[in-house]
């Protein structure tokens, strides 16, 4: 329950901030926000909330947690705010809008804390009513850097200020044990001021009802990814499925060829010799019974030679699968709010964020092999020097600038056409010879560079090379395009 207008008046009655330093200010969620103020030469506590359901202001005994990460409107009102006079605070009007007016010999500012539920905001505006920054940036309100801040601020009538009391009264706190408060504290409930009992009920309720929040947005975010990932995963094991009946597109090709001469307008209708049934195949009209066979043998070599690199994919998601299980337990086995707050916006947040990168570059892992992309001359001198190894293969476009491409070499494995033509498409896309749509490469193993003598950095002079010409293929773009957002995900 958010504080009303009355009970905001209330609280700014009892609590006295004119004159008083703010010290420190930290931002321990995205919805809180603890100022350590001296007041009259006394520390003290003052908390904003916008949380939905427990907007509230008001001095507090309890310590405020830091966050991990500092947040960026953290960091805005460290550099603007902190350190700076409280002249005023001052509800506007009976609405749910307090405004602080912090200044320093040099500069002043507005702190509009805006208490309603479900657009609750912090506002710093400058002399001029001009933003400085939000807690929340909402472009469609105008809320966001440089936009005025406009309030109108009614005036009310002395009738209309007592409907409004009679309509939002301050609570009771019917629903606090007196004698449990008393057994623990030592205090009467009842002689405390409005502000302490305040800061005594979000003490004991607000922890419970913001943590349920948090456990249903968590229950959301691990709901949608778990039918994403569940769902390329069965399709990785259908793809298997139908690789483990390679054998009967071998015999296919193999019917094709005993029985071709019975082909009829682009149908062989034959009688299959290992289960002596009838069966129809669909063959090219256009293409002899040789090529029609060899169509069948092509597909049966693919599902074969494709098998080891599609367990490596069912097994890379698989363990994403757990992986995702482990960090939703760590979640809702959490008690503490601010917590799973931070595990949520860690797990949540776009992995380009809160990932540290391993590498320079860009990743990819495709059908069980990894791809390297340096886009400039200081990824590619980054990972010549950091990265890849010896028997790891290089590519570039001739003739045109352009950045490395680098596929990391496999035990016992050579590299196939299909991820050299992968890697080549990656090369030319990411050089100038992408308007042109295909280019020359060249092609070695990383030991056979030689760094120019004297020459800028990143540059290369390649023996024992070999040529590939390539054209950007848009289906190996798209799939590229897709593989790094799924990785991305994961």
């Amino acid at each position: 329950m958010s504080l009303n207008c009355n009970e905001i008046n209330k609280i700014l009655s009892e609590i006295n901030l004119q004159g008083a330093f703010i010290q420190e200010i930290i931002q321990s969620g995205y919805d809180t926000l603890g100022f350590k103020i001296i007041n009259k030469g006394d520390l003290c506590n003052f908390l904003i909330c916008t949380s939905q359901n427990a907007c509230r202001i008001n001095l507090t005994k309890n310590r405020f947690t830091k966050n991990e990460k500092p947040l960026r409107f953290n960091e805005f009102l460290k550099s603007h705010v902190q350190g700076m006079r409280i002249n005023s605070i001052e509800q506007l009007g009976l609405e749910r809008i307090i405004k602080m007016d912090v200044s320093t010999w040099q500069q002043r500012n507005y702190i509009y804390i805006r208490l309603w539920s479900g657009a609750a905001n912090v506002i710093v505006t400058d002399e001029n009513n001009i933003i400085a920054d939000c807690m929340f940036r909402r472009p469609n309100k105008g809320e966001t850097t440089g936009q005025p801040f406009t309030f109108t601020q009614k005036e009310l009538s002395p009738e209309e200020k007592e409907k409004l009391l009679e309509k939002f009264t301050i609570r009771t706190f019917d629903d606090i044990d007196r004698e449990n408060f008393t057994e623990k504290t030592g205090k009467d409930f009842d002689s405390l001021t409005f502000n302490e009992k305040i800061d005594y009920y979000y003490s004991e309720h607000t922890s419970t009802l913001s943590r349920e929040a948090l456990l249903l947005q968590a229950e959301k975010w691990y709901n949608v990814k778990h039918s994403k990932m569940e769902l390329a995963l069965n399709n990785l094991l259908q793809k298997k499925a139908d690789f483990e009946n390679a054998s009967q597109l071998k015999h296919t090709g193999d019917l094709i060829l005993t029985y071709g001469h019975q082909i009829q307008g682009g149908i062989l209708d034959c009688l299959d010799y290992e289960s002596n049934k009838e069966v129809h195949i669909k063959v090219d009209p256009k293409l002899n019974v040789q090529q029609n066979a060899e169509i069948y043998y092509a597909q049966y070599k693919k599902a074969v030679s494709g098998m080891e690199d599609l367990l490596h994919d069912i097994e890379l998601s698989q363990k994403a699968l757990d992986s995702l299980e482990k960090e939703y337990n760590q979640i809702i086995s959490q008690k503490n709010v601010i917590k799973i707050e931070q595990l949520l916006r860690h797990y949540t947040q776009p992995k380009q964020l809160s990932k540290e990168k391993t590498h320079a570059g860009l990743h990819y892992e495709i059908d069980g092999w990894t791809i390297l992309v340096g886009r400039n001359a200081a990824e590619n001198d980054d990972l010549l020097r950091h990265t890849v190894k010896g028997n790891d293969m290089w590519m570039h476009t001739r003739d045109y600038h352009g950045g490395y491409v680098f596929i990391k070499a496999k035990s016992g494995k050579s590299f196939p056409l299909e991820i050299l033509l992968y890697a080549g498409n990656l090369a030319v896309y990411h050089s100038k010879a992408r308007q042109n749509g295909q280019s020359d490469l060249y092609y070695t193993q990383v030991k056979y560079l030689r760094r120019a003598k004297n020459g800028p950095k990143g540059l290369v002079l390649p023996t024992h090379e070999k040529n590939l010409l390539v054209k950007l293929d848009d289906e190996k773009l798209r799939r590229l395009d897709d593989i790094q957002k799924a990785q991305l995900e994961i």
